[in-house]
């Protein structure tokens, strides 16, 4: 039961290809954005999509499965929960940021069908 108080679930398509980073104790390190999109008839009755973005994070095996499989365009469901922390850029401003953590990927297709 704990592990619905933080869990996400989502299906998109890869906006680009996965950036994967090699730590110094050997572990995988995989980021990617996902597009999840949502249609609906508008005041006009016009069909209508609004686009999401999200940042997914992986690690350990996760990232290694992402660096092989995972790739632009790409159709892939996620799980996992959201993690928030915050840093200062190089102008020294507090920036806040809102990513998913992956612990699990499932490859579903490519985008379009190719």
């Amino acid at each position: 039961m704990s592990t619905l108080k933080n869990h996400v679930q989502l299906i998109g398509n890869v906006g680009q290809e996965p950036t994967i980073t090699n730590l110094e104790s050997g572990k995988k390190v995989a980021r990617f954005s996902l597009a999840t999109n949502e249609y609906y008839k508008n005041d006009k009755g016009e069909k209508t999509q609004t686009t999401d973005w999200h940042t997914v994070v992986a690690w350990g095996k996760t990232a290694e499965i992402t660096e092989k499989y995972v790739g632009k365009g790409k159709e892939v469901g996620v799980t996992g929960k959201l993690k928030s922390r915050s840093y200062e850029d190089n102008d020294g401003i507090k920036r806040y940021v809102t990513e998913i953590e992956a612990n699990e990927i499932l490859l579903l297709g490519t985008k379009n069908g190719k």
